[in-house]
């Protein structure tokens, strides 16, 4: 398979030359993979829709359009899978290049002393301007909490081994670029013997694992099961986030000139979030902490074994700190080669109590035993403070340097991941929790029908429960399942936070809260298993903070009222103040994106996120004054891969947040394979981490100057109104949506893709409202209408427009979106979802629905708002063409898509046979082989 044009050709900047290069030597290599290995044939085959898919795109060639079609149409099943597997291949391969340049062009402007917004050396010099104290950023950083969150989501459709294999070839491209860098700085030439030798070697390398690419199965012969999603999400941890949180640390420590408190900590859902999953529960709970455990204390231990290496300091030479020569002399270590070397005797003690460690934490045994193992640590304190005692003898002995490389990286890691490694979160649905309590308190005698109760009598039932000091439950009963899983699942809680550590499990989120009863009902919970101590009312203490999560338009409508009248229980107040060690209490508020832009579509969503943080800031802030002890809100942003999820760039993201509702204190949700995009290369990981702690900074540091002018808001909510009445009419009130819906994209094959543990509906029924987010983002990307990230906004500026004038409307829009950070990002987001989507992609696959009129009226109404919504954008940006202000990722668009339409093309081809009853094994793969394809040719799923 060849790949796009030279680049002469093309009017591609110099600078992107290396990225041409690169894609155009994966592309030759995987046409030689094929040419071997399937026939000439087949290469042919492929290499002739190439071109004509490419004549089309570039070319607007008809007539190649045309044959392209009925090319793709007279394939065998056979034919249509070796199609897909090549271009869905290209796809990820041109993504390892697209990856690799972005990191090449970092480092060219870092060595051209240029700084890009989302960088921290851009953050200093913003600070710097706006007269911002080094002193003040290290307060802030001590005060802040900033955790990204790895979810359970099932929209990354790569198998681990794909990913795995994806790694080595991005190595090898970064071996490559080393190799020409190594030449350059020697003189050699491109004709140059040793150079030529090396460039081979590396393709031969490169052509190895290609090969194992194209001979490695894409799909999962069944459904992923929640222990493969467990070993999904610690890869990365593996692979970025255990090496490369040290090294932003000691980035931040050498701006700052001084010691930077641990306020970056990970966070994950992996065998936690049980919301709609039946496959998870306390068991899963267990199997996630103690593989998470495993993996962090195997890092622990390989360290401190090569630190024994490097430490050989002898005391005959160096005399040794009395706190170094206390550790030693506690290690079990009586070899008498190394009596002298009293950093190496510590250290194998270390060792042997980490080994300890790891035996009783996880069962696992170490690698290697100097000595047997001992004394397991209580606590990952008790490691740091072993770990500081070797630094401090280090720097007062004038061998600092010997501790830069690995022990202060490992003392890093340590006080951040801790023997738990991640937080793992706990998330279940509110009517779960209700119907949990309600059969509690049932057969204890208290309250017969407990869900009949209106809200007011529902809290007194509660605050009852929770001032009797004596449990509901009652022993040797029987308990519905629900009931029984939902008090295991709290009392692993309990027992995991024992084990590994109270930062192990901090949260319990309640998905669709709609009232003070579903915070409650959890701290009752809580209560039952001992993770509520304490008199109700005088000195309780809530061990995991409730967490609401406000989902819908009417919830969000509703979040700050709901956590005033929660706060407003004289009891609670106090509970939540007086909570945990810190000298404030803390409350986590979780906003979800995905939820309501399904309810209300995009512009309506994010508006009301928008009143809903600053409506909760707001009252936070009056409660200060009423609180016996500060509490500190914490929103946290539940975004998922695409914009209609509340995805797109971070940075932007933070910076257009309500002014006063950061403050260094930030959670957000990565999801689907946006984690594999952000943090699946170890230093694209460590950027994506750098430029959420400089939006955090930023938009803690740097308020506006002025507050957002009413007329701004005014304008936003008037939008929002004729923008949620258009998406509402379409999705919810066009009579046979959902059977268009469920026939023109693919969510039916989406649902038997093995991707998640987790079903595609609630309930399993074809409503839209039982429908998760999740597919529902998945299926609009898939067919290019990308409906959830752009619907809305054209009737929304039409209906100002009516109301103000038209110039006066226009004239308004484009100050807000020069001058409003909020607007700009939505109008931003939406500009690049409208890049991605392709009506003529959508009209082929609305071609998949048999009624002809359903068809007719529901695509014309989707074209129709398409078409308003391109021309709002114009009109108020200026720009004709989408993504103007971003022409880099305006040119990676444009040269994926010639290798995305053949996807599309075969996929409505076999769902159209696969729904005809073709139910070929053949068929069915290949459908979702091009799901896997569209998904990582477009980067977006989910």
């Amino acid at each position: 398979m060849n790949a796009p044009e030279p680049a002469a050709r093309s009017g591609i900047p110099p600078k992107d030359l290396p990225l041409v290069e690169d894609i155009r030597l994966l592309g030759r290599i995987l046409g030689d993979v094929i040419r071997e290995h399937e026939g000439e044939a087949t290469f042919e085959l492929i290499e002739r829709i190439r071109q004509l898919s490419v004549a089309y795109r570039r070319h607007a060639d008809q007539r190649a359009d045309r044959a392209l079609k009925t090319l793709l149409q007279g394939l065998s099943d056979a034919q249509a899978v070796s199609v897909i597997r090549a271009f869905t291949y290209f796809s990820h391969l041109a993504n390892l290049a697209e990856d690799r340049h972005h990191v090449r062009r970092r480092e060219v402007h870092e060595r051209a002393g240029h700084v890009q917004p989302g960088s921290l050396a851009h953050t200093w010099k913003r600070l710097q301007r706006r007269g911002v104290a080094s002193a003040q950023v290290a307060q802030a950083l001590r005060d802040a909490y900033l955790s990204p969150v790895l979810t359970a989501h099932p929209t990354e459709v790569q198998r681990k081994s794909i990913r795995d294999a994806e790694a080595a070839i991005a190595e090898l491209l970064r071996e490559r670029d080393a190799i020409r860098a190594q030449a350059a700085a020697a003189g050699q030439r491109r004709g140059d013997r040793v150079l030529a030798r090396s460039l081979a070697a590396n393709e031969a390398a490169l052509r190895a694992r290609i090969t194992q690419l194209w001979h490695t199965r894409l799909l999962r012969f069944s459904r992923l099961t929640v222990a493969d999603e467990i070993s999904n999400a610690l890869a990365y941890f593996e692979r970025t986030f255990v090496p490369e949180v040290p090294r932003l640390y000691r980035e931040l420590e050498a701006a700052l000139g001084e010691r930077v408190p641990p306020f970056l900590r990970l966070g994950q859902w992996t065998g936690g979030d049980r919301d709609g999953n039946p496959h998870v529960n306390a068991g899963t709970l267990e199997l996630a902490l103690q593989r998470q455990a495993d993996l962090i204390l195997r890092h622990y231990l390989r360290e401190v074994h090569a630190l024994g290496a490097e430490l050989s300091l002898s005391a005959m030479l160096l005399p040794p700190p009395p706190a170094l020569q206390a550790l030693a002399a506690a290690s079990p270590d009586r070899n008498a080669h190394r009596e002298d070397e009293p950093y190496r005797r510590a250290l194998i003690g270390i060792y042997a109590r980490l080994a300890a460690t790891l035996r009783e934490l996880t069962g696992g045994e170490a690698a290697r035993h100097a000595v047997a193992p001992s004394d397991p640590y209580p606590s990952a304190e008790a490691f740091v403070a072993d770990l500081r005692v070797l630094d401090e003898a280090l720097v007062a002995q004038g061998c600092a340097a010997l501790a830069e490389p690995r022990l202060r990286p490992l003392l890093r890691a340590a006080e951040v991941f801790g023997f738990h490694l991640a937080t793992l979160d706990l998330r279940q649905s509110s009517d779960q929790h209700e119907q949990a309590v309600a059969e509690l308190l049932a057969a204890a005698g208290l309250e017969p029908d407990y869900r009949a109760l209106p809200e007011d009598a529902k809290r007194r039932a509660l605050l009852a429960a929770l001032a009797d000091p004596r449990p509901l439950r009652i022993p040797e009963r029987a308990y519905s399942p629900v009931t029984e899983r939902e008090l295991a699942v709290f009392a692993a809680a309990r027992r995991a936070r024992q084990r590994f550590g109270a930062a192990a499990i901090r949260h319990a989120i309640i998905s669709h809260t709609e009232a003070v009863s579903d915070l409650l009902e959890v701290l009752l919970l809580q209560k039952e298993v001992g993770l509520l101590r304490g008199a109700w009312g005088q000195d309780a203490r809530a061990e995991l903070i409730v967490v609401p999560l406000f989902e819908t338009i009417e919830d969000l409508h509703q979040a700050a009222a709901i956590m005033a009248d929660y706060y407003a229980i004289p009891a609670v107040a106090q509970l939540v103040a007086h909570g945990g060690p810190l000298e404030y209490g803390e409350q986590d508020i979780m906003l979800g994106y995905s939820d309501s832009n399904k309810d209300g579509g995009i512009v309506t969503s994010n508006w009301c996120l928008y009143q809903a943080e600053v409506a909760l800031a707001a009252l936070f802030d009056r409660l200060a004054a009423t609180l016996p002890r500060p509490v500190r809100m914490r929103l946290f942003h539940g975004r998922g891969g695409t914009v209609g999820r509340g995805g797109g760039p971070s940075y932007e993201a933070i910076l257009a947040q309500p002014a006063g509702t950061v403050r260094g204190q930030l959670r957000l949700t990565e999801q689907g394979e946006v984690i594999a995009s952000k943090y699946g290369h170890p230093d694209i990981g460590r950027r994506n981490l750098e430029t959420l702690v400089a939006a955090t900074l930023e938009a803690t540091l740097l308020p506006p100057r002025q507050p957002v002018p009413r007329r701004y808001l005014q304008a936003a909510e008037a939008l929002s109104r004729a923008s949620m009445a258009a998406y509402r009419q379409l999705v919810y009130e066009t009579p046979g949506f959902a059977d268009y819906f469920f026939a023109a994209t693919p969510i039916r094959e989406i649902a038997e893709l093995n991707i998640g543990s987790r079903p595609a509906s609630r309930t399993g029924t074809q409503r839209i409202e039982d429908l998760r987010a999740i597919p529902w983002s998945f299926s609009w990307g898939q067919c290019r209408l990308t409906l959830p990230g752009w619907y809305g906004l054209g009737s929304g500026v039409e209906a100002l427009q009516r109301d103000m004038g038209a110039q006066a409307a226009l004239a308004l829009l484009r100050e807000m979106h020069q001058r409003w950070p909020f607007f700009a990002t939505l109008l931003s987001n939406i500009d690049m979802v409208l890049a991605k989507s392709d009506l003529a992609l959508g009209a082929l696959y609305a071609q998949l629905v048999e009624d002809r009129a359903l068809r007719r009226r529901v695509f014309d109404a989707i074209e129709a708002e398409w078409r308003r919504t391109q021309a709002a954008l114009e009109a108020i940006t200026g720009h004709a063409q989408r993504l103007a202000a971003n022409p880099a990722l305006a040119r990676s668009i444009a040269h994926r898509f010639p290798y995305i339409d053949p996807l599309h093309h075969l996929q409505v081809e076999l769902i159209r046979r696969y729904r005809a009853g073709n139910r070929e094994e053949k068929v069915k793969r290949g459908i979702h082989l091009s799901i896997n394809g569209i998904a990582a040719g477009l980067r977006n799923t989910g």
